[in-house]
């Protein structure tokens, strides 16, 4: 039989993970005042932060439809993984897209799993999905484990540039100029229904890091059965040293991806996300 695996363009990999994973990627637009963008391979994200940059006005994202998602259900297993549902509209798409296609093909199983997460957060779920297809776990049990993956995954982001979140209104014009002219830097976190919250902060990116490693520290993960997954947009030299300093905690693997169009958008030039 016939197995996928599908997610929306929020979830990050690099060349050797597209080569072993074989995840097909449905893509967000990406509007910057004048300028529109489809997230895919094609993207230029350089081009991307520089509009960003320039622009007075917030990006405007739109998520994949349901006849996007659709066009990818085309085997006899389908797993799919979306950003958190709290964020954006793509789980629903997703889920719509599985009852249409499931009328003209009932026998097909189709299962989408919202990552509550993002970015690399995906990228791991995915990375489930396909060691347990490895492992040749039937479909009820492949989803029983990725979902108990999925609630015990961790994700956090820090932001070098806030810019972003002041111009959507995630944070008042007032509030980010202080935290500009402090050098602030909020370390963030996804709640466990897949919301972001603020769970510390320091002055410079040097001591968000520091305290990031000791919050990872202190979460009582058995950091040995897990991989962690950093994502940098723009960022490689603080995606590297990040990863020299957690290796400490003895995870089974440590991976390093660039963001594409959207986690971009949503953490900003500089940004980076990791997931364990």
């Amino acid at each position: 039989m016939k197995y996928k695996i599908v997610a929306d363009s929020s979830c990050d990999l690099n060349r050797d993970l597209e080569e072993i994973m074989d995840v097909s990627l449905v893509p967000f637009k990406i509007d910057v005042d004048e300028y529109s963008y489809i997230d895919n391979k094609d993207l230029d994200v350089s081009d991307l932060i520089e509009k960003m940059k320039a622009s007075p006005n917030p990006i405007k994202t739109s998520c994949p439809s349901p006849g996007d998602f659709s066009e990818e259900y085309d085997a006899d297993n389908v797993f799919v993984v979306t950003i958190s549902e709290q964020l954006s509209g793509t789980y629903n798409s997703a889920v719509l897209a599985k009852d249409m296609v499931r009328e003209r093909h009932p026998d097909r199983f189709i299962h989408v799993f919202n990552s509550r997460s993002a970015s690399v957060g995906e990228t791991l779920i995915t990375m489930k999905i396909k060691e347990c297809l490895d492992e040749k776990l039937s479909n009820n049990q492949l989803v029983e484990k990725v979902e108990r993956f999925i609630d015990e995954m961790k994700t956090y982001f820090i932001s070098d540039d806030l810019s972003n979140l002041v111009k959507n209104g995630r944070i008042s014009k007032t509030k980010g100029l202080l935290i500009n002219a402090l050098n602030i830097k909020p370390i963030m976190a996804a709640t466990d229904d897949g919301n972001i919250i603020a769970v510390d902060k320091a002055r410079g990116s040097k001591k968000a890091f520091k305290k990031l490693v000791k919050i990872i520290g202190e979460t009582g993960v058995k950091f040995e059965e897990r991989v962690l997954a950093i994502s940098h947009a723009n960022a490689l030299q603080k995606a590297l040293d990040l990863k020299e300093d957690l290796k400490k905690f003895n995870f089974k693997d440590i991976i390093v991806v660039e963001t594409k169009g959207l986690s971009t958008g949503y953490v900003n030039d500089g940004g980076v996300i990791i997931a364990f």
